[in-house]
């Protein structure tokens, strides 16, 4: 009975000590990489805290543009689908190790055409009523592209969040006093810039962290993260055996490649006698003698190189015309794809009403009466003159653009801008002109029946005065303009 009772109690530990090593064994197929790179069934803590922003601000976002429907709907759809690009990027970061710089481009790519495809989304819709929502995500979007940020992304996401806000400030503008959803929308998109710049500066302060073992990161171990969604999958099995090598008849070869060497040799030796063979070619069969060759045609290309285009070779695609549009579509006046127009005219404005020009080229109109807004977006050489705006006028995106103002003008916004001319009357010298990223800017003031030109400084100095920067336009001398004459 002793014996038996001893027995067992061997029997007991042998068990407990049995469970103990296979609880402590790796999950991982043999590769057996630090808990914390999520390899052996964990998950890093930095692709946790990535998730903890997916399911709270983001979820969220996605949560309010359901609600407005549409285009808004859409987009954020697109956008939770890049955060989930980024997500499986991140987990790849966190098991494997960093690889060359131009393997991680191609490991990228998902990533990019998330973005790509967001942005694209806004330019087709151009036309909807929520393009300013569309703008907000559009511009700043690119925030993502921080993992290629070293070694401060965090200030990338905050100029990112910046772009955006240009935007959002314009749906708060027209909708705070009417419907609180889209004031609930901007927060959501905003805030989660916010917890992603706080989210950098926790795990990534000086850069993407990348896994200091396990394997090279590579678009194989990218594929594993996909379809796994969390470990690497084992190692694919190595290639099969090459197949046994093909059989020549070297002896047959050898006396091909003796006859046609000794024919060459025989002929240079020739000497000058190898000429004897050459036609002789008169003067009226030289094209270069003969101008009734030339007015044949184009000379025939030598057989012997090849002009059949690479399939690599870039082709130029052709460009697509848009036709012109001038119509008034509900509340919005649409002026797009004008090319060399100058009597373009809009007549009987509201004060509801807003007037969008876009892609004209070498065009100018005119708008007469009272209208709420005007924005010009993507022109070239393009001039408008306005009677009154009771909002404001904004210039984006444009190069060479002249702006008369006949009555008043609260503000004038000018933002990525090359060359632009503004014309005030006496009635709008309160007019403010707020400027970002522009150059070539002039207002010209109404001077004895004149205009006389005021440069708007590119160039800022900031200097710290004990307690805080102080930043003041650096002086530019120019050389002085002869009179000019307005645009009517």
């Amino acid at each position: 009975m002793a014996e038996t009772h001893g027995l067992m109690e061997r029997l007991e530990k042998a068990v407990t000590r049995l469970e103990s090593l296979f609880s402590d064994s790796p999950r991982s197929g043999g590769m057996e990489y630090d808990g914390i790179n999520g390899v052996n069934g964990s998950i890093a803590p930095y692709v946790e805290a990535f998730d903890r922003l997916l399911n709270g601000s983001v979820a969220e976002f996605l949560r309010y543009s359901k609600i407005l429907e549409g285009d808004v709907k859409t987009h954020a759809e697109m956008v939770r689908a890049a955060f989930q690009a980024q997500r499986s990027f991140l987990l790849l970061a966190s098991q494997c190790q960093e690889p060359q710089e131009n393997e991680v481009a191609v490991l990228l790519k998902p990533i990019s055409e998330k973005i790509q495809e967001i942005q694209n989304f806004r330019e087709r819709n151009r036309g909807s009523k929520m393009f300013n929502h569309l703008s907000a995500v559009s511009e700043s979007i690119p925030a993502l592209g921080w993992i290629t940020v070293s070694p401060k992304p965090g200030p990338y996401v905050k100029e990112m969040n910046d772009a955006a806000t240009f935007y959002t400030n314009r749906v708060l503008k027209d909708y705070k006093n009417s419907d609180t959803r889209h004031v609930d929308w901007v927060k959501s998109y905003l805030n989660i810039w916010s917890e992603l710049q706080a989210y950098i500066k926790e795990h990534h302060t000086t850069g993407l962290t990348w896994s200091k073992t396990g394997p090279v990161a590579s678009s194989m171990s990218m594929r594993s993260v996909l379809t796994s969604g969390s470990g690497l999958s084992p190692p694919p099995p190595p290639p099969p055996p090459p197949g046994p090598p093909p059989i020549f008849d070297t002896e047959t070869a050898k006396d091909e490649g003796t006859a046609s060497r000794s024919a060459l040799f025989a002929q240079l030796n020739q000497g000058e006698a190898i000429t004897k063979g050459l036609r002789h070619v008169s003067d009226d069969q030289k094209t270069h003698k003969n101008p009734n060759l030339r007015a044949q045609g184009p000379p025939v290309r030598s057989p012997t190189k090849s002009h059949t285009p690479s399939p690599t070779s870039p082709k130029n695609s052709p460009q697509q015309n848009h036709p012109p549009v001038l119509e008034l579509e509900g509340k919005k006046w649409r002026v797009e794809y004008q090319e060399d127009k100058n009597d373009l005219v809009i007549n009987n404005t509201e004060l509801k009403q807003v007037a969008y020009i876009f892609k004209c080229n070498k065009s100018t109109l005119q708008i007469k009466g009272k209208i709420n807004s005007i924005t010009i977006d993507n022109c070239k050489k393009f001039g408008l003159v306005f009677d009154n705006v009771v909002g404001i006028v904004e210039v984006i995106n444009s190069r060479d653009i002249q702006i008369q103002v006949m009555g008043k003008v609260p503000t004038i916004s000018i933002n990525k801008t090359e060359g632009c001319h503004i014309y005030l009357s006496e009635e709008s010298l309160d007019c403010e002109i707020v400027s970002a990223k522009s150059s070539e800017m002039n207002i010209l003031i109404p001077q004895d029946g004149d205009y006389k030109e005021f440069p708007v400084p590119e160039q800022f100095k900031t200097a710290w005065d004990g307690s805080k920067l102080v930043t003041e336009p650096a002086e530019i001398v120019k050389p002085p303009h002869p009179p000019v004459t307005s645009l009517v």
